[in-house]
Parts: C-alpha cells; sequence; structure tokens
C-alpha cells in the first residue's frame, strides 16, 4: 500500500469512526427518549447495549487488522453502521424528523468520504435494517413528532458538520500551503533551466526537457557541420584590456548564436572566438534543407560581420577582423560522450575534422566548403571553385569551394556591395536602405568622391 493509499484509508477510519460514534450513541438516546417504543416491550434494551458495545469497541477491533486490510474491515463496518441506523429508524418507526435527521447525516457521510458506491451500499444496509426491525417487532410507520427525539440527531449532526468542516478547512489550509510551495518549487526550476539554457542549445534542450533517459550512447546521423573564428583576434587579445576584449567577444558571440538559433542550428561550443555549430540532430529536415540551413546561416553571419567591423571601427579598434568559416557534410558519431557522471553532447568523426580544416585553410571573410555539401547546394547557392587544397590530417588534397551568396539575392541588380582596403572599408546593403536616406548617402558618397579625388596624387 502506498503512502496515499494509506492516508485515504486512515481518512476513512476516522470520519467513519466520528460517523459511528455521534449516530449511534444519538440513535440510542432517541430511543432512550421514545416512551412509547420502550413500553412496548423492555427487552428493547439488550440491543441497544450491544449496539454501545459495538460502537465503543469497533476502532478497537479495526486497529487489531493489518493495514492492508483495514480498508476492506472498514467497509464492512459501514455496512455495520448503515444497518444498524436503519434499526434504529425502525425503532422509531420511521418518526418523520428524526428520521429525516439520521438520514441526511448518512447521506452525507457517504457522498463526503466515499463514492456512489458507498452511498448506494450504505442506503440498502439502512433499508435492510428498517425493514428487519419493524418486521420482527410488528411496528408500524408514525407521524407523531417528540422533540426531545429529534434533539441527539440534530446534536449528532451538528457536532459531525461542524468536525468535518473545520477538517476540511485545515485540510485546505494545508493543500494551499503545498501549492504555495510547490509554485516556488516551479519558480526555482525554471530559473536553473533558464540558467542551464545558456549552456544548451534550444533544440538539445528541448529534447532533454521531453523526458527523454539521458545516458551514455551515441549513433551515425548525416550531418552539416560549420567551424568559424575570427582573424587576428589572437593579436588583439594582446593589445585590449581584458574587459572590453570580454566585452566585444560576448557581443560577437551573442549576435553570432542569434544567426545560427535563427537557422535553427545545434551550437556545439565555443572554443574562445572560435563557434561549432552543426545541423540534422537532435532534429533533421533532411540532409539537403540542413545543408542549405548551414550555407544559408554561413552567408548571414559574413554580412554582418561587415556591420560588426563598422561598430568596431566607430569604437576605436582600428585592427581588421574577418570571419573565417568552414562547412562540410557527412556522417558523423552524436551523442553523449563521457562518463557516467558528466556527459557532453558532441559529435566526432573524420567529418567533423575536414570542416575545422577547411575554416583553417579559408581565406579571412570567405566560406569554404567541401565538395559534398556543394553538391547538396549548388543549384540554390552561388559557389566559386578553390581547386583540390592540402589540408592537415588528409593524405590526398580536398576539393573545394567558396559559397558566395544565395542565387536568389544575386537575381537582377546586385543587393549588396562590399570592399576593404587599408585605410577604406566600404559595405552597402540596398535591401536594408530606408527610402529617406538616400539621399543622404548619395552626398556622403559624393563627398568622399570629390575629396579621394582632389587628394588622388598623379
Amino acid at each position: 500500500m502506498n503512502e496515499e493509499s494509506s492516508k485515504e484509508t486512515a481518512r476513512l477510519i476516522r470520519y467513519q469512526g466520528l460517523f459511528r460514534f455521534l449516530n449511534g450513541f444519538a440513535g440510542i438516546a432517541a430511543i432512550a427518549l421514545s416512551h412509547e417504543a420502550l413500553s412496548q416491550d423492555l427487552t428493547k434494551a439488550l440491543p441497544m447495549l450491544l449496539a454501545a458495545l459495538y460502537i465503543a469497541s469497533a476502532n478497537g477491533l479495526l486497529q487489531r487488522f493489518d493495514e492492508s486490510r483495514r480498508a476492506a474491515v472498514c467497509r464492512l463496518f459501514a455496512f455495520i453502521d448503515a444497518l444498524l441506523l436503519g434499526c434504529v429508524l425502525g425503532f422509531l418507526q420511521l418518526s418523520p424528523i428524526p428520521s429525516l435527521i439520521f438520514f441526511l447525516a448518512l447521506q452525507f457521510n457517504a457522498l463526503a468520504n466515499g463514492t456512489w458506491q458507498k452511498l448506494v451500499i450504505d442506503n440498502l444496509a439502512m433499508v435492510i435494517g428498517i425493514a428487519a426491525t419493524m418486521f420482527a417487532l410488528q411496528l408500524w410507520w408514525t407521524t407523531e413528532v417528540s422533540l426531545a427525539v429529534c434533539l441527539p440527531p440534530l446534536i449528532a449532526l451538528g457536532v459531525y458538520a461542524c468536525i468535518f468542516g473545520r477538517n476540511s478547512l485545515r485540510q485546505m489550509h494545508d493543500q494551499h500551503e503545498k501549492i504555495s510551495q510547490l509554485e516556488k518549487q516551479q519558480i526555482q526550476l525554471k530559473l536553473r533551466n533558464y540558467r542551464l539554457s545558456k549552456y544548451l542549445s534550444p533544440t538539445l534542450l528541448k529534447a532533454i526537457q521531453s523526458g527523454k533517459d539521458v545516458k551514455l550512447e551515441t549513433h551515425r546521423r548525416k550531418l552539416t557541420i560549420f567551424f568559424s573564428d575570427i582573424k587576428g583576434f589572437s593579436e588583439l587579445a594582446e593589445e585590449m584590456e581584458g574587459e572590453p576584449l570580454t566585452n566585444l567577444l560576448n557581443n560577437y558571440l551573442t549576435e553570432m548564436s542569434q544567426i545560427a538559433l535563427k537557422h535553427g542550428g545545434t551550437i556545439d561550443k565555443f572554443i574562445g572566438d572560435a563557434v561549432m555549430v552543426f545541423f540534422g540532430d537532435p532534429s533533421t529536415k533532411g540532409a539537403k534543407e540542413d545543408c542549405l540551413a548551414a550555407v544559408s546561416m554561413a552567408i548571414d553571419m559574413k554580412k554582418h560581420m561587415k556591420e560588426l567591423q563598422q561598430r568596431w571601427a566607430n569604437q576605436g579598434i582600428r585592427k581588421p577582423l574577418e570571419i573565417r568559416m568552414g562547412i562540410n557534410t557527412g556522417y558523423c558519431a552524436v551523442g553523449n560522450f563521457g562518463t557516467e557522471d558528466r556527459l557532453d553532447y558532441t559529435l566526432l568523426g573524420t567529418e567533423v575534422n575536414l570542416a575545422s580544416r577547411l575554416e583553417s585553410a579559408a581565406q579571412p571573410g570567405e566560406i569554404l566548403i567541401s565538395h559534398e555539401t556543394y553538391s547538396l547546394i549548388k543549384e540554390l547557392v552561388l559557389c566559386e571553385e578553390r581547386g583540390e587544397i592540402q589540408v592537415k590530417g588528409f593524405q590526398h588534397p580536398v576539393k573545394a569551394y567558396a559559397a558566395i551568396d544565395l542565387r536568389k539575392n544575386l537575381k537582377g541588380a546586385h543587393r549588396y556591395f562590399e570592399h576593404i582596403t587599408d585605410g577604406f572599408s566600404f559595405y552597402m546593403d540596398t535591401d536594408r536602405i530606408r527610402n529617406y536616406d538616400q539621399d543622404k548617402i548619395l552626398r556622403s558618397l559624393l563627398e568622399a568622391a570629390e575629396h579621394l579625388q582632389k587628394t588622388r596624387k598623379p
């Protein structure tokens, strides 16, 4: 028997015992006060004594049974209680008011402490008790009402209702306290989950929260893996103070992470300024869609880097910082690696190494992709062939391509322009220029061109 069942059984025994005590002795008192009933046969005192003995000893008898059997025995005693109450009503010849009070007490007890099944059984037992008593003693229904006879059942019902109400209020208060504690625990749990979510991608966090068992296991899956780092960041780190450098790096990683999550990527880790993202696990849209999402993410990161460069330049950071990226597609071992006490959700395999090597081989501002990745997105992404390149850790040269932009963005006139050289940085995205800013931009370009023309050396 579990804890909840034990509590419910104890509650049933407690209230059934209270009902038995109050209504049993109220019934005996009502019979004793019924002069007509006592005047018919003095032998009626014997059943009353036996009933009093049962009422006094029932709870003690119940405690002698094993806890696993008490619920069944309590139901048997409840049947006997209703049967004896029916006998009381028979003795009282179904006098209207006391009979009604006893009847209401039985209904209240049955509904408050049981189910409809208990209500039916208790009423059946009461009817049997009434019929048996009136038949055995040859009694008939009477309409006579004695106020003295009405008083004991009325007191019993009032006391029972007061005790039940008080206990119910206390139970409600306890429930409110428990609910309040659960709400506090829920808030704490949400706060912990929020803190934990900073270390996990939303897709991975969702998979864990779904209830899946976290254990040491891996599986092979076709993934698209992305690596990036900032060219020149190590040199900048030697020149900048700790706090400004930390703010710069955190802002960079935050904005790049937002782009990765927007495209559905799973952020594996940050290593300094390097970012590792993969597509295809825990959820996948298919190898081609995952691959396109990874390349689209890289293109957005490349474009956003231009805005960051301008922002950093305004902050006084003159050292050119360029992002370089590598992407590869292939089968990897993905899952939980580590020990039973500490797990790391990551991926391993040759394809992961190739993506990392492509990133290292990429030029600043370049997205270098493998032939496998290119074959999946070549119809949707404009790429330039880079030929076969030798990468560390691979015996044979690897064919590589540079992803330029989505073909749909390059239809018709160019939508963006960029040019960077020493002393000059130009980036323009015509899709994002507002109409009322066009004249201002044209004036700035003309002024810059005139100034350059005047200072141009022959």
